[in-house]
């Protein structure tokens, strides 16, 4: 078994940060990573709106940053799959494919995954015109063709941003009525730079194979299938949380871990960071913030439970 004062799983932003963050403070840190470093990050083409950078920089190139900090503090990474997690009294227990970690606290940061649409041209054109973030890659397509796929309220909200952007924004929907807010629907239905499209889907995604060039929609009112030409594809059609490891009463209606601004759930010694949370604006520099407040509050937890006391 292995002892450690914090065990972060994920390492995405927020638990990268959170690394640095409880390390630099002198705390036993490992972050447990399934796959590779990074998270949603590796597959960000070019970031140009993370503070600190004047110019572009590569997810990947980020995420190489982010690891060689928190292991210039001190963090270890571990790359392994979490089985279990579970809290024996003060203590968690975190089970892994090889090992089991003993912890005084424990970092959720296991992200949320996109939805996809499963249609074809989807997977082949991510980074090169299909996108799931219009804040992240919306200023990459200034005066270009859009088209926004999803009537929730992310969908709506993404659309209204990227029209400020290009006057030729499309959104579909495969209902007669959006799900969104009502406020959402109406600045989207006032919008002139929103062109509304109901009960429609989008089938294929077409390109040169270095960008999208079309998209194959179909009117499902009139069975009709049709071309349209685009030079993005933005889709909005959910996110799956991955909170498989907590239990259902520290989730929200939704599925993501329900936080305070500590980003503490209701089991003691347990935070949530970054997408797996319930937040209002997800972002690298809100997921970054989120590990940071996790160290520090978790590493003041710690304190506690040793019997430490501050003046």
């Amino acid at each position: 078994m292995i002892e450690q004062d914090i065990v972060i799983i994920g390492s995405g932003v927020a638990g990268m940060s959170a690394a640095q963050y409880a390390a630099r403070a002198g705390r036993s840190v490992t972050v447990i990573e399934e796959l590779a470093p990074g998270g949603q990050l590796m597959f960000i083409d070019m970031i140009e709106n993370y503070p600190g950078f004047d110019e572009p920089i590569g997810g990947y190139d980020l995420t190489v940053k982010f690891q060689a900090q928190a292991e210039r503090f001190g963090a270890k990474i571990a790359y392994t799959s979490v089985t279990s997690l579970k809290k024996e009294k003060d203590l968690f227990y975190v089970e892994t494919s090889g090992e089991t970690y003993q912890a005084k606290a424990v970092i959720l940061a296991t992200g949320a995954k996109h939805r996809h649409l499963g249609c074809e041209g989807e997977q082949e054109y991510a980074g090169k015109g299909v996108s799931y973030c219009g804040t992240c890659d919306g200023p990459f397509f200034r005066g270009k063709r859009i088209l926004v796929v999803g009537g929730g309220d992310t969908a709506l909200t993404d659309a209204i941003f990227l029209s400020k952007l290009t006057e030729h924004v499309t959104i579909i929907h495969r209902k007669d009525r959006f799900r969104g807010q009502d406020n959402l629907v109406r600045q989207v239905e006032r919008n002139k730079n929103i062109e509304i499209v109901m009960n429609h889907i989008l089938l294929k995604i077409e390109g040169d194979g270095n960008k999208v060039s079309t998209a194959y929609l179909r009117d499902l009112k009139q069975n009709k299938e049709y071309t349209r030409e685009f030079d993005a594809v933005f889709i909005f059609v959910g996110m799956l949380p991955q909170t498989g490891l907590l239990d259902k009463t520290l989730l929200d209606h939704d599925g993501y871990a329900q936080t305070n601004e500590r980003m503490e759930t209701r089991l003691p010694g347990l935070y949530a960071v970054g997408d797996v949370r319930d937040t209002v604006f997800r972002q690298l520099v809100t997921a970054a913030s989120d590990g940071a407040i996790a160290a520090h509050c978790s590493s003041e937890y710690i304190d506690a439970l040793e019997g430490m006391e501050y003046v």
